[in-house]
């Protein structure tokens, strides 16, 4: 393997380039999930003989990945105890202005998005933003954007607050054996998540004005019409399915609510129809009232199924179809999530307009909102990856002293973390087992919050970052970078900046940060000038991810309650982008000389 090819680089060099840009194609082009495509990357690079097996499977006890694993366990415990929601619901306020909600909103954000994860700071903001958006008479299109930024860029004010953090500090501790401390990206990050927050208000304008799923959600009677049998009715006793009822032009049966009040919801195929039942259907009423002519029905006085007046046996639930969603380019006709979770489909809205076809025969596209019918306690569809549901504004857990424990034990980790007087991964160690033992979360509750699919995400990309070292890549690069900069550590600097923003706008930031931060920490040895600078600089440039929807899953949940395009992002975030990598050099060489 380590013959000489061409341009300096051996086999094993050219094995592991192949297999990275494949990876990229991969990401970029399919809908393979990305633990996956991460899994594949190690077996390849371990099959071939590039990794040897202890290297392959070096990412796994990566002190990295171990603590971000330990966090979840740590999140799981202020989230389960309502610290998030006790914020949320008296430290916020009532903003009188859009100027004042974008302040009020993007700082808390930011501050939370710097201690826990990014998407769960997120989805709890979005009942907010939608109560704010009421309040002000605007678009919540004008704050959900601001709301991404914001936990985005206030995940870089902390070595946990994002994962190319602790990606990148825990391979520069590999390489150096110096621990980063906890508050090492702190300056920066909220120097720069200041100069973004100016940003957004003096480019409020670029903002898009967009219409609101929930908005074309609002009036059920535009997209459900109930239709009543009478009692000649000569399908009376015949099944829904030998009476051609199931799927109709236009739309799908929904629901039958009997003459009793019972509810019978999925409909299956074999349910026997009763005088007096109502059949209520979802889809074009102007097709499904044809029924009226072909099958006897008659149209119900006094509808049941309303937004605003909902049964106490059910509810409507939104959900929003993510960009690694496994039902992208599905119909829900095709899949079981209906029966599993006892719920129905009854609308799909797309860029904030209701899409006029029978919902469960639509293709699905990531960024698609989609409303269910369901009982109160049916099971959500959280087997279902990339479906992110939201839960109502008025669901509260109970606040109490276990509140204020889960609240004092992170703030313990971060004390015994940034006094340097235990390292990062033992202090999340003890966080950890003090929110298990003070009752914060269940055993249960801990082990559902580990996300295996970012941990298998983060062992991938330690992987590939060794590989690139080991196999002289990242030498070669950096050789080649200086000699293009004519070996000026600034420009050095600027163009990998540059080249980590534009990446993570299309791939895992983490992924991003385990690439380039190998050659920028050659690059600053070959120069002789202090690395800390690039690992900085490095840190915030993989995390402003601005200009495309999918550079953050944190975009993607604001999408579809949004209503936007995907030029919606690359209006303002452009700018963005060049305004936070201008702030991102400026102030890491101010506090850190070469």
């Amino acid at each position: 393997m380590e013959t000489i090819l061409f341009w300096g680089l051996s086999l094993a060099a050219w094995i592991t380039i192949v297999t990275v840009l494949m990876m990229f194609i991969v990401l970029l082009f399919t809908k393979l999930r990305e633990d996956v495509v991460f899994l594949g990357v190690i077996a390849i690079l371990a099959l071939t003989g590039v990794l040897t097996s202890d290297e392959a499977l070096k990412g796994f006890s990566s002190m990295s990945v171990v603590e971000v694993g330990i966090l979840f366990v740590v999140i799981a415990g202020m989230v389960h105890t309502g610290v998030l929601h006790w914020l949320v619901r008296y430290l916020l306020g009532h903003p009188s202005s859009y100027s004042s909600a974008i302040v009020r909103l993007m700082l808390p954000v930011a501050a939370l998005s710097s201690l826990l994860s990014n998407t769960t700071v997120v989805a709890l903001f979005v009942n907010v933003v939608k109560m704010w958006s009421r309040k002000l008479n605007i678009s919540p299109s004008k704050l959900l954007i601001p709301l991404s930024y914001a936990s985005g860029m206030g995940g870089v004010c902390t070595l946990i607050g994002t994962p190319p953090n602790l990606i990148i500090s825990g391979l520069y501790a590999a390489d150096t054996g110096v621990q980063l401390n906890f508050f090492t990206p702190f300056i920066p990050g909220i120097f720069c998540l200041v100069v973004g927050i100016l940003s957004i208000l003096a480019l409020q304008r670029l903002l898009p004005e967009r219409k609101s799923a929930d908005d074309s959600f609002r009036q059920t009677a535009d997209y459900t019409i109930e239709l009543l049998v009478p009692a000649d009715c000569k399908y009376i006793g015949e099944t829904i399915a030998d009476a051609n009822l199931m799927n109709v032009g236009g739309g799908h049966l929904i629901e039958i609510v009997r003459f009793d009040r019972e509810i019978i919801t999925p409909v299956p195929q074999d349910e026997f129809i009763m005088g007096g039942d109502r059949l209520v259907f979802a889809g074009q009423v102007d097709e499904i009232l044809s029924l009226r002519k072909t099958h006897g029905l008659v149209n119900a006085s006094h509808p049941v199924f309303s937004v605003e007046e909902v049964e106490k046996k059910r509810s409507l639930r939104t959900a929003y179809v993510m960009a690694d969603c496994e039902l992208v380019g599905q119909r829900i006709s095709d899949t079981n999530l209906e029966r599993d979770c006892q719920m129905t489909l009854v609308a799909v809205a797309r860029q904030g307009e209701r899409v006029m076809e029978s919902p469960r025969d639509i293709i699905l596209q990531a960024g698609d909102s989609l409303l269910f019918d369901c009982a109160l306690k049916a099971k959500q569809a959280q087997e279902v990856r990339g479906l992110q549901y939201f839960e109502p504004s008025t669901v509260l857990p109970v606040f109490g002293t276990k509140t204020v424990v889960s609240c004092l034990i992170m703030i313990g980790m971060i004390l015994l973390s940034s006094l340097n007087i235990m390292p990062l991964l033992q202090s999340s160690m003890l966080a950890a087992i003090a929110m298990l033992v003070f009752r914060c979360c269940t055993p249960s509750q801990a082990m559902d919050s580990i996300d295996w699919n970012i941990l298998m995400i983060f062992a991938g990309s330690v992987v590939i970052g060794t590989a690139i070292q080991k196999t002289g890549i990242a030498g070669t690069l950096a050789t080649s970078l200086m000699g293009i900069c004519n070996n000026q550590p600034l420009m050095v600097m600027i163009a990998m900046c540059v080249a980590g923003t534009f990446l993570t706008e299309f791939i895992s930031n983490t992924a991003a940060g385990a690439i380039f931060y190998p050659i920028v920490y050659q690059a600053a040895q070959a120069m002789g000038v202090n690395p800390m600078p690039f690992i900085v600089s490095l840190m915030v440039a993989v995390s402003s991810s601005f200009a495309t929807p999918i550079g953050s899953p944190t975009h993607m949940l604001v999408y579809g309650p949004g209503g936007y395009r995907f030029t919606d992002f690359l209006r303002i975030g452009f700018w963005m982008n060049l305004i936070i990598l201008a702030a991102n050099l400026f102030i890491v060489n101010l506090i850190y000389p070469m």
